[in-house]
């Protein structure tokens, strides 16, 4: 097709993001809880929107620049290498239409009340698509572009892993904090080659899983076997093995937030793995 011959196209905006973030610099990873305005002759499109509990929105990146092909994602690593930005949710690009998958929390009349939106106050918003159970790959190929801040990393696996699991218990914030040593010690989460067996609940094991996207087969990363006594989380990448055994029976919310790596765990990095 000539390139010559495509007409401009016209996008005429459904709605409006009201939220506390004002620019584009304090923006979490993780995006924010917002308010979508949907405009007054747009608001039949909602009608049993409600059905959904996860929705795409659509957002106009009005700060980005547009001029942007190549960049580096400072805000996640300033050391990262150089990438397309095709190859990247960075904002700035040529049209600088921004994604996310948003959690619908309550709806306001023409007001849609949504967690996780990447978009700052006064984003024009475009289009809204529900998110399908069809959409999901649970263990998909992508780039892992590690996050310089530790901080950053527990935040992006507190989301995931609650995004996963749908609640925070003892064993999600057992799995996050595990994760965190681990990721360190062994690299990429969802890596082909990194193995873990569980003994323990089935809150902490369906967590680890949704953090590995590890699988029983095709391939084999992930063995499971419940027991609320007696906890072993073992982790395997080539000859590496790391070896997690909590030191109390059960600890709180509070205990789990606060407390260090070397009080909630004996940590073994010589056991014998057997998968």
């Amino acid at each position: 097709m000539d390139i010559i011959n495509i007409h401009p196209i016209e996008i005429n905006p459904i709605g409006i993001v009201h939220s506390l973030q004002q620019d584009t610099a304090g923006m979490p990873i993780n995006g924010q809880q917002a308010s979508i305005e949907i405009f007054p002759e747009y608001a039949g499109g909602l009608k049993r929107i409600e059905e959904h509990s996860h929705l795409w929105i659509l957002s106009w990146f009005h700060q980005a620049n547009q001029k942007v092909i190549e960049t580096v994602p400072r805000k996640v690593n300033p050391n990262a290498p150089v990438y397309g930005v095709f190859g990247i949710r960075t904002p700035g690009r040529p049209n600088p239409i921004g994604l996310s998958l948003v959690k619908l929390d309550q709806i306001q009349g023409n007001q849609l009340i949504v967690q996780n939106l990447d978009a700052i106050d006064g984003s024009p918003v475009l289009d809204i698509k529900p998110y399908y159970e069809q959409d999901i790959i649970f263990s998909p190929r992508a780039p892992y572009i590690r996050p310089q801040q530790k901080e950053m990393r527990r935040q992006i696996f507190r989301t995931e892993a609650l995004l996963h699991h749908q609640e925070e218990c003892e064993g999600l914030l057992l799995a996050i904090r595990m994760a965190l040593i681990v990721e360190e010690e062994l690299g990429k989460l969802n890596s082909p080659d990194l193995l873990v067996s569980v003994a323990g609940s089935a809150c902490l094991a369906d967590t680890i899983q949704g953090l590995t996207r590890a699988r029983v087969a095709n391939p084999p990363r992930f063995h499971f076997v419940e027991s609320e006594d007696n906890m072993l989380v073992r982790w395997k990448k080539g000859a590496r093995e790391l070896k997690f055994v909590p030191k109390h029976t059960s600890f709180t919310k509070e205990e789990l937030n606060i407390l260090s790596d070397e009080e909630l765990f004996n940590i073994d990095c010589s056991s014998h793995f057997i998968f």
